[in-house]
């Protein structure tokens, strides 16, 4: 092959490399590190090379960062302005790595790969901007990793077909069927859960980046790397909307210029980063929220955005230990903060004194959810994993809304409103194999709690089996009536409008019934909806209910 000439220029890339942005000896600098590392980057992709030839070329580049003579005119360039001799090494050996590995075990494996092919270019730039390294290094890793991600997830078909390389690992193409099965159209949906769970991984980088134009002294790096973030952000909206299997998904020359567009302004606050992922969850839970003004509903938002984050994580599609790893990530950002969502939740436990052990309690309650197959053994475990998902972010709320005196008001209603979830969803938690009626009281009815999910769910007696939880779930909310009037009135009020919205779901699930026919998962309609937000404006009061 020729090495002088590398298959695609800066321009061509996803993401600005050496834009007009940069100074223009800084640019020079970065045009001369990027065609070294397209040139090695091309030879690890060489489609008729063998695995020993690219080998050979690439050590020959690697005496040549050693060489200031060098023959090799990439990295003469490189001596010559005095940069990226060690990042390139570093570059290196992951395009080593691409010459004779063609599959990755698990998630930590690609990020050590990315580590090693994309971490050092942020590096660099650092570096040559004259940048605190320590401080903005892990914001300028984590968006240089996610680029990596949201290109190989874009490739995936022309780098299986091309170079016979998956960079998604094995596992995860196991959970749509095994890498054949991953590739067929019929198993779009199966494939369409696997890449969600795959982004949702790139979208946690793409926060613990969002601080990194906030911590630059450059403009121009600033700049740069606000308007690389915006694009990472709107790659990933697409791949989120679009299969890249059938056809590639990329940028277009629209989503370059809105990003260039919006770097005039300043880059999105924690605030701001959770606030919109909390918008875009959509749920009935914000109209409690909305009772809450400044810092009390930010403080909310963080502790519903975590408690989303985690149960996401729980829920996705990937395999069960990086299910557990990332969730012991999450324990890590308690004890150290690194992303937009962890700073925002320290600040709320901070203003607000809310426990650790909550924030812990709820991580706990999502290692539970984490299992490929739940079954939950007596009453005890319900109470148990009722306590670590719900009485949690009851214990937290009643801190935020002002009234700390409530925490058992707070957990007993936390417990209820699970009572309902756990009624509600019993079809949707049996497509994931979890069943959450504790063993017990299956066996109490005569129903084989170790059968499959959907044999459970299709029982004659099913309903008889939901009904104790139904009678608690009446009884909580009756107590919660009566308890709530011994508080501050006002403080509770996001409380006490979430308390309508849940009463009306559990009268149309007792309306509905468990007997096996069941209708659509049940939902407060418009209207309902629209009275919770005038109640949380405290234009209405909620008003008392009597179940069915």
């Amino acid at each position: 092959m020729d090495a002088g000439r590398p298959t695609r220029d800066y321009d061509e890339e996803n993401f600005p490399t050496a834009s007009l942005l940069l100074a223009r000896p800084v640019r020079a600098q970065v045009l001369a590190f990027y065609r070294f590392v397209r040139t090695a980057d091309d030879i690890a992709d060489h489609p008729r090379l063998g695995a020993g030839q690219k080998l050979a070329e690439l050590d020959a580049m690697e005496r040549a960062l050693d060489d200031p003579a060098t023959a090799r005119r990439e990295a003469r360039r490189l001596h010559e302005l005095g940069v990226g001799t060690e990042e390139a090494r570093r570059m290196l050996s992951a395009f080593r790595q691409d010459a004779e590995k063609r599959r990755y075990a698990d998630w930590a494996e690609l990020e050590d790969y990315c580590t090693r092919s994309a971490d050092p270019v942020g590096r660099m730039l650092l570096r040559l901007h004259g940048e605190d390294v320590a401080a903005a290094g892990p914001a300028a890793d984590a968006l240089c990793t996610a680029l990596q991600i949201l290109n190989h997830l874009q490739d995936l078909v022309p780098d299986r077909n091309a170079l016979n390389r998956i960079y998604l690992p094995v596992p995860w193409l196991e959970r749509a069927g095994g890498e054949a099965a991953f590739f067929l159209p019929v198993r779009a949906a199966e494939r369409r859960a696997v890449l969600d769970a795959a982004l949702d991984r790139v979208e946690s980088k793409l926060d613990e980046a969002a601080a990194l134009p906030r911590l630059l002294r450059s403009r121009r790096l600033a700049t740069q790397s606000a308007v690389t973030i915006a694009l990472a952000r709107r790659l990933l909206a697409r791949l989120r909307a679009a299969d890249p299997v059938p056809r590639r998904v990329a940028l277009t020359r629209l989503d370059f210029a809105r990003a260039f567009a919006g770097a005039v302004f300043p880059p999105p606050s924690d605030a701001a980063i959770v606030r919109a992922a909390v918008r875009r969850a959509g749920s009935s839970f914000a109209r409690g929220m909305a009772a809450l003004r400044g810092e009390r509903r930010r403080a909310l938002w963080a502790v519903y955005a975590f408690c989303r984050a985690v149960d996401d994580i729980a829920d996705s599609a990937m395999p069960e230990p990086e299910k557990r790893r990332f969730l012991a990530q999450w324990r890590r950002k308690l004890a150290a903060p690194d992303c937009a969502l962890s700073r925002e939740l320290a600040l709320a436990r901070e203003r607000f004194a809310l426990p650790p052990a909550e924030c812990e309690a709820m991580i706990a309650g999502m290692e539970t959810d984490a299992a490929d197959r739940l079954r939950l053994p007596d009453e005890a475990a319900l109470r148990t994993y009722c306590r670590q998902v719900a009485g949690s972010v009851g214990a937290m709320a009643v801190r935020i809304f002002g009234a700390p005196e409530a925490e058992g008001f707070g957990l007993a209603l936390g417990h209820t409103f699970q009572l309902v979830n756990i009624l509600r969803d019993i079809d949707e938690d049996a497509l994931r194999e979890r069943v959450y009626l504790p063993l017990d009281l299956l066996a109490a009815h005569g129903i084989e709690g170790e059968a499959p999910a959907a044999e459970i769910v299709r029982h004659p007696r099913l309903a008889e089996a939901c009904r104790p939880l139904v009678e608690r779930a009446r009884a909580g909310f009756a107590e919660a009536e009566a308890e709530v009037a011994r508080f501050d009135q006002r403080a509770l009020l996001p409380a006490r409008v979430m308390m309508w919205g849940y009463r009306r779901l559990l009268d149309r699930l007792i309306a509905r019934g468990f007997d096996g026919a069941r209708q659509p998962r049940p939902r407060l309609t418009a209207t309902e909806k629209l009275r919770m937000a005038v109640m949380a404006l405290g234009v209405a009061a909620p008003q008392r209910q009597r179940a069915a």
